[in-house]
């Protein structure tokens, strides 16, 4: 991942900062409501929304690339991108959120996210959205790295051997502190009148594809999983 995300630890702890995680982790927590059991891995800086499942799961991992410090939550780790610490088949479902628009091998990441869920595992990509405007502040962390539209997420998963189900978006409020009193106001005016694609993040949700290939990469996956 590249190094150009400094300071996230700062912004989710200013007011601008708690205000994304609200309104980003309310969209999460609709999409995934339980994952009681299972085991989850949050790739990029996902600590701040790691604590939506946490309580439940039978284990969350935050995973972050080695340039960036730690994270403050549960079980923190750091490691490449290229080159996950963990087993094939580890994991139930992967939240990849401040990871996909700073990763400097897209194709590499998306695989060893793959290698590492299992058969029925899901990915939740989180990513900041070209046509909105926090993925042009500069003064938050979405402002860096290479912004997708929800298209563009979909058809890179697909490309990488998942399965887009649903999309869905965050941060219709603008980036600014003027703002945060009303943002809730403003999310729910942007659901009702701007179309998804001018939101902040853009969300999709994906299912690992078993097909009769496997990602070629560094890591093997070690088996073949032909569909019945």
């Amino acid at each position: 991942m590249t190094g150009e995300v400094h300071g996230l630890a700062a912004f989710y702890a200013s007011p601008p900062g708690a205000m994304a995680r609200r309104l980003l982790g309310q969209r999460l927590h609709l999409l995934w409501p339980s994952l009681r059991g299972l085991a989850v891995l949050g790739i990029g800086h996902a600590g701040p929304y790691l604590p939506l499942w946490q309580d439940e799961a039978a284990r969350a991992v935050a995973l972050s690339p080695a340039q960036l410090a730690p994270e403050a939550t549960g079980a923190a780790l750091i490691a490449e991108e290229e080159r996950l610490p963990f087993p094939d088949l580890s994991f139930d479902r992967v939240l990849l959120v401040h990871g996909l628009e700073t990763s400097e091998n897209t194709r590499r990441l998306l695989r060893e996210v793959w290698r590492v869920l299992k058969d029925d595992g899901r990915v939740l990509v989180v990513a900041p959205n070209r046509r909105g405007l926090w993925a042009h502040a500069e003064h938050t962390p979405f402002g860096h790295g290479q912004p997708y539209s929800p298209g563009q997420v979909t058809r890179l998963l697909e490309r990488h051997l998942f399965r887009a189900l649903r999309r869905d978006s965050a941060l219709y409020v603008p980036p600014f502190r003027p703002f945060l009193r009303t943002a809730g106001a403003w999310e729910a005016l942007g659901r009702a009148v701007w179309p998804a694609r001018h939101a902040g993040l853009a969300i999709v949700e994906a299912r690992k594809e078993l097909l009769a290939v496997r990602p070629a990469g560094s890591l093997a996956v070690g088996r073949v999983v032909v569909p019945a």
